[in-house]
């Protein structure tokens, strides 16, 4: 196989995902599996890959202060994508991965990507020990509780480790969270609880960071409707030790679908329903040619939440081979805190 010729197959389903996520919303080959209600996860197999499902990711973002109090961002996402159902050896392998790294200061936002085939040992995820891996681009430890991660980028690079202090949790309904009013669903949880340290290298030099990190784990065939464009997630971390996931889905008609999670300190989890958790955008900025809502209202009136979740920097766009905005913010109002902004579909 030539070299373009790999390029193109690697980058086509990129394509159709990067045209306004709306790709997540296209209908699977029958072969693929879709998500059930009642599931019932199998640990720690679980935190390795599900090759009969077409889209899946291992995704950790971090909030971060060096010992000045400057704050930081960390994300770095492993992405599995399929051609088609299950795992072949070497070139036959259908399965295609690629990673994205990412680090955020107040004023400056540097990010990077990396790809893969499947079947050749270059990327991939072993459940025990965990090891998910793309080039040298590494999150391993001996479970998935106590992890260290490393990447490297053409102007950063990072050391970190993680420890968990908490829970697994898991959205939805025990893990099965709807997408839409059709029906579309994912397998969802997440580990919020991780304390985070190590070192960031920087274009000025090397930082000694540290904080709290956050590690979603999702897997589906067809997450999102055909109608659905593309979705605003919020991973918020009060000063109070609770916690909330909360996403609006955005619609053709100008409506949203929702859902969020609502976390205790000691990781009990409370599931909403559409409709319970808002966000409303409270100011725009003009983002690499595009007009982004980096301030917004989020509200879930059940727990008394009413804040005010404001970007670090406005300027966080992922200019990568998919396009979205993913960056730090700060939690003011009812609530106090710091956590993390993703938006798609913007283009």
């Amino acid at each position: 196989m030539n070299a373009r010729l790999f390029f193109l197959l690697c980058l086509w389903p990129l394509a159709a995902m990067a045209q306004g996520f709306s790709g997540l919303g296209s209908e699977a080959d029958a072969e693929f599996t879709n998500p059930a209600p009642d599931p019932a996860f199998n640990f720690p197999a679980d935190h390795g890959p599900h090759p009969e499902y077409r889209i899946e990711w291992w995704y950790l973002t971090a909030t971060l202060e060096d010992a000045d109090g400057t704050p930081y961002g960390l994300q770095w996402t492993l992405f599995r994508t399929a051609l088609a159902p299950g795992e072949r050896d070497g070139w036959a392998s259908p399965q295609i991965w690629f990673a994205h790294a990412a680090v955020t200061t107040p004023d400056t936002h540097l990010a990077t990507e990396r790809f893969a085939r499947g079947g050749i040992g270059q990327a991939g995820v072993e459940a025990a020990p965990f090891r998910a891996w793309i080039d040298e681009w590494v999150l391993k430890g001996p479970d998935f509780d106590t992890l260290i991660l490393t990447a490297q980028g053409p102007d950063f690079a990072y050391d970190m480790a993680l420890t968990a202090q908490g829970p697994l949790v898991f959205h939805g309904q025990d893990g099965y969270s709807v997408k839409s009013a059709e029906g579309q669903a994912s397998y969802y949880y997440s580990q919020p609880f991780f304390d985070i340290t190590g070192t960031l290298t920087l274009p000025d030099g090397e930082v000694a960071v540290s904080g709290q990190a956050w590690l979603d784990r999702e897997w589906s065939s067809q997450p999102l409707s055909e109608t659905q464009t593309g979705w605003d997630w919020f991973s918020l971390s009060f000063d109070a030790g609770t916690k909330l996931m909360g996403f609006q889905l955005r619609q053709t008609d100008g409506t949203t679908f929702s859902s969020a999670t609502w976390i205790a300190a000691d990781g009990t989890t409370t599931p909403y329903a559409d409709g319970a958790f808002t966000a409303r955008p409270l100011g725009e900025t003009q983002v690499a040619g595009r007009s982004l809502p980096t301030r917004w209202q989020v509200t879930l009136p059940e727990r008394g939440v009413d804040v005010t979740v404001n970007a670090m920097n406005r300027d966080a766009w992922m200019d990568l081979s998919i396009h979205y905005w993913e960056g730090p913010v700060d939690i003011t109002g009812s609530h106090t805190g710091r956590g993390y902004l993703e938006m798609t579909g913007y283009e």
